[in-house]
């Protein structure tokens, strides 16, 4: 066989070999943009017992059936969202309990709201914030690109695992996203919480914890008044044209 035509054979089989070859490479999944990306995140640390867990997720149910929240949905530029809802407590414990769910009208958000109904209660040990943003930050661009990127952290303690607070919050905010806050005040605080000057959850949360263009903190006066103040909350998070409002809000009993 002569030398050119062992190379020519080379060639045509190499030829042939590389269309095979991207054939094989599986597609990427197209992204789809929507107004906004949100990411509940809920505190299951042992400072939530189980009735107010229970609290906690009927309380989410609730907004999402909230026909205001559809309104509100339907007036974007896109008129459609994406979230979803996963609970934290330890540095290393995050669970996705509702993946990425587009929402574009009432019976999206119904389905949203059924699905927090049937989701497991969980509740585990320490309070890491820091491990909630992180896990939160690496939620974004999987299946849906918003216009805004924000995550909801609910809790009703002070950051106490995972690395410092500081550094999860500043690499969010570089990132573009914006952190808003649900702290739950509790009306009978643990005494050791007072005698080691640890701040109240509301002033923490306000100074340490949102932050971003529009981030604002919602306050529950107990968590009776939760399922008010998160209705209140995402409603005011979604909105097509986030109007400047208080930097704290609080819902009362």
């Amino acid at each position: 066989m002569s030398r050119l035509l062992s190379r020519r054979r080379l060639l045509l089989a190499t030829g042939l070999a590389v269309p095979a070859l991207i054939a094989a490479r599986p597609a990427r999944a197209a992204v789809e943009e929507v107004d906004v990306e949100l990411v509940l995140a809920v505190d299951v640390s042992r400072s939530v017992d189980t009735e107010e867990m229970e609290m906690q997720m009927q309380g989410y149910a609730a907004a999402f059936r909230d026909p205001r929240l559809a309104e509100g949905i339907a007036g974007g530029p896109l008129g459609a969202i994406a979230v979803t809802l996963f609970v934290w407590s330890d540095w290393n414990i995050q669970n996705v309990l509702v993946p990425w769910t587009k929402l574009d009208g009432p019976a999206a958000c119904e389905r949203f709201a059924a699905a927090v109904d049937g989701a497991s209660r969980e509740t585990y040990l320490y309070t890491s914030i820091s491990g909630a943003i992180d896990f939160a930050s690496r939620q974004f661009g999987q299946r849906y690109s918003g216009l805004r990127r924000v995550v909801d952290i609910s809790g009703d303690g002070v950051n106490n695992s995972g690395r410092p607070l500081a550094q999860a919050r500043a690499d969010a905010l570089d990132q573009g996203i914006v952190l808003n806050g649900l702290a739950v005040l509790d009306r009978t605080p643990q005494p050791s919480a007072l005698l080691a000057g640890i701040p109240p959850v509301d002033e923490y949360y306000r100074d340490e914890v949102i932050g971003g263009p529009g981030a604002f903190l919602m306050v529950a006066e107990g968590y009776e008044t939760f399922a008010g103040a998160v209705r209140r909350k995402i409603i005011r998070e979604i909105a097509a044209l986030p109007t400047p409002g208080p930097l704290v809000e609080r819902e009362t009993a």
